[in-house]
């Protein structure tokens, strides 16, 4: 059955649902992590130095000082991945393992050649027994890594371990007395300090620039999990990666990882992981081979002001849960779908970023102090973290696959149509055996519903905080709603999220 929600407020697909994103929550994440595991001794001997730069008078004419004193901590790495022979499949070469090409190599799945390949990416020497930071992205799939170091000797590298989530790495040399880097603590540095960028740009060799720390917390989209880079106008290229952001004494303060260009080249905007990050990353890595992460069980997203006023809150800081997974210690603490998470452990959480990066930065069966807002009270709960079942899918927002909506008013969800989520329509849309709800087959153009960013393939959960388990259930709750303004969560590309669907808007059009 194919019902249209003639009646009901204009469903858009939700707008733009931008990944919470992902890369580097120095001060927090690693704030959290220090308090879950103080008692514990760090598996890398880092060399801290966790006061503040000194912001008094403009720095001297010349960095040459700086330079030499922190150059020797910064490498060259090179990466050599073997020819081989491999199957051709969906993932390396998409559409050749589709039936329509398997007929011209007899049915079966062909063989090519892949190249040797080369790679080249910088790193920064992080204690003197032969660590290394770098970027995920130089070493990953390497079968050989090659560390040039200042004083000319090159040395054969182990990767000891990666972590796709931030696109950090640790790789190790067999060497000793090695002149480490001093970590500055990230979350102390200020918009507008003076930094210098150390790397090998295009393997020309090492290359300093310099500029300002031109942001904090930033949240690029490059698909990582983790997301929260200092941003630079220190000039970084093809090669950088992997290489120092350091402060005007030479301290590290972050790993440059990525450029924002429209154009391929340098364009004033270069992202590095912050230093407390790497320093939380890099002692896992070494420790187990991989990063333990805390597990809540939510999905969480931003409260933008329109969704904060449909909810009755007076302000928009805080992470709105959207789906809560069964079974996970949300669950059990008692979390529900509508809930707005605004501190843990006594921290205030201002978004759904810097809660996913609070949670991750705290060791699985640790006890949360959870402060909530629920229907305008608000609450104390308590959950224990378990381990992260494992990385979320590019693209999805929060700790898992959640399903969102926004709330509608009267007349609410008008030019939507939807249908119940059939077996073949469940398989084609790759939807979670579990869900429930209206699958959306038609918005129509220009109506609220499309503004506020329904679209085809999204499937309505709730509308006002009611539970959609069918199409004749949307119809009921969107001719029944008494507002203009609707509450829908849903679910849409592997995301739950709210968004609210504004009729008011095309009464206003209209007239």
């Amino acid at each position: 059955m194919n019902t249209t929600l003639s009646s009901l407020s204009p469903f858009n697909r939700r707008p733009a649902l931008w990944t919470a994103c992902i890369l580097a929550l120095a001060g927090a994440f690693a704030a959290g992590a220090q308090s879950s595991a103080s008692s514990t001794k760090p598996a890398v001997a880092i060399k801290r130095d966790t006061d503040p730069v000194h912001r008094g008078t403009l720095e001297s004419a010349s960095f040459s000082g700086v330079v030499k004193r922190v150059a020797p901590s910064v490498v060259k790495i090179t990466t050599t991945t073997k020819a081989k022979k491999v199957v051709v499949n969906g993932q390396q070469f998409p559409g050749f393992d589709h039936p329509m090409f398997r007929q011209f190599f007899g049915g079966q799945q062909p063989e090519m050649q892949q190249p040797q390949q080369n790679g080249l990416g910088s790193g920064v020497i992080i204690s003197a027994d032969g660590f290394i930071a770098t970027n995920n992205h130089v070493v990953q799939g390497a079968d050989e890594v090659l560390v040039a170091l200042d004083d000319g000797r090159e040395l054969k590298a182990k990767v000891v371990g990666r972590d796709p989530q931030t696109d950090i790495a640790v790789i190790k040399v067999d060497a000793t007395d090695l002149p480490a880097i001093t970590f500055a603590d990230s979350s102390k540095i200020e918009v507008g300090d003076r930094v210098l960028a150390i790397g090998n740009p295009f393997g020309l060799g090492e290359t300093v620039t310099t500029g300002i720390v031109s942001a904090k917390g930033r949240r690029a989209g490059l698909g990582l999990d983790y997301e929260d880079f200092v941003q630079t106008d220190a000039a970084i290229n093809p090669g950088n990666s992997g290489g120092a952001l350091v402060d005007v004494e030479g301290r590290l303060i972050g790993i440059n990882t990525a450029i924002l260009s429209r154009s391929g080249g340098f364009q004033g905007v270069g992202l590095a992981v912050p230093a407390n990050l790497v320093s939380q990353v890099a002692d896992g890595l070494v420790k187990n081979g991989k990063v333990v992460r805390g597990y809540l069980g939510v999905g969480a997203q931003d409260l933008t002001p329109t969704l904060a006023d449909s909810l009755g809150l007076d302000s928009k800081r805080g992470a709105l849960v959207a789906d809560v997974q069964p079974d996970s210690p949300a669950a059990k603490a008692g979390l529900k779908n509508g809930d707005v998470i605004t501190a843990l452990n006594g921290e205030k959480i201002a978004d759904a970023n810097r809660l996913t990066f609070n949670v991750g930065a705290i060791a699985p069966g640790t006890k949360l102090n959870l402060e909530i807002i629920r229907d305008g009270q608000i609450k104390q709960l308590t959950a224990t973290t378990a381990e992260r079942p494992g990385a979320n899918k590019r693209g999805q927002r929060g700790e898992a696959e959640a399903d969102e909506v926004a709330s509608n008013d009267e007349g609410v969800l008008n030019g939507v149509a939807v249908d119940d989520i059939a077996p073949q329509m469940r398989t084609q849309l790759n939807l979670p055996a579990r869900l429930k709800g209206a699958v959306i087959t038609n918005v129509e153009a220009g109506s609220a519903a499309a503004k506020a960013g329904l679209r085809p393939g999204d499937v309505i959960l709730e509308i006002n905080k009611q539970p959609v388990t069918s199409a004749q259930d949307a119809v009921k709750l969107s001719t029944a709603a008494d507002s203009k303004k609707t509450l829908v969560r849903l679910y849409s590309r592997g995301n739950t999220l709210f968004v609210v669907v504004d009729e008011t808007q095309s009464d206003k059009a209209a007239s």
